[in-house]
């Protein structure tokens, strides 16, 4: 069984970067698809970026697209969120989640993902 724990969180200033990262235990994880979901306060979650488990296909939210960005290094068992210029409202707990990955595409609904980070929070301040 996958398990997995984000770590990376903090306090950012507007316009400032973080990088989050997701460390995942288990022979697997190179099967799974991985995605970083996030959950402002009082909002519902949703899925920011998502890659396949070969790294080949991406998906990202029209929100983040051109400042975050996904990566993974199957070899050690992680995967990256890099956050440039970020925003305010984009302060919320953010999730790493993962499936196994049949070639069937990207799932963006949460309901989909088999396993969940514990999640770590980062606050934008204006």
């Amino acid at each position: 069984q996958v398990q997995l724990v984000e770590s990376g969180g903090g306090l950012v200033q507007a316009g400032g970067s973080l990088r989050l990262s997701c460390a995942a235990s288990g022979r697997t994880f190179s099967s799974y698809a991985v995605g970083w979901f996030r959950q402002p306060p009082g909002k519902e979650r949703e899925l920011a970026v998502a890659m396949s488990y070969s790294g080949v296909s991406t998906y990202y939210a029209d929100s983040v697209k051109g400042r975050f960005a996904i990566s993974r290094d199957n070899a050690q068992n992680l995967v990256y969120l890099q956050m440039n210029s970020q925003k305010p409202e984009e302060t919320a707990v953010y999730y790493c989640a993962g499936y196994r990955d049949y070639g069937l595409g990207l799932f963006r609904a949460g309901k989909d993902y088999e396993v969940w980070g514990q999640g770590t929070q980062v606050t934008v301040s204006s």
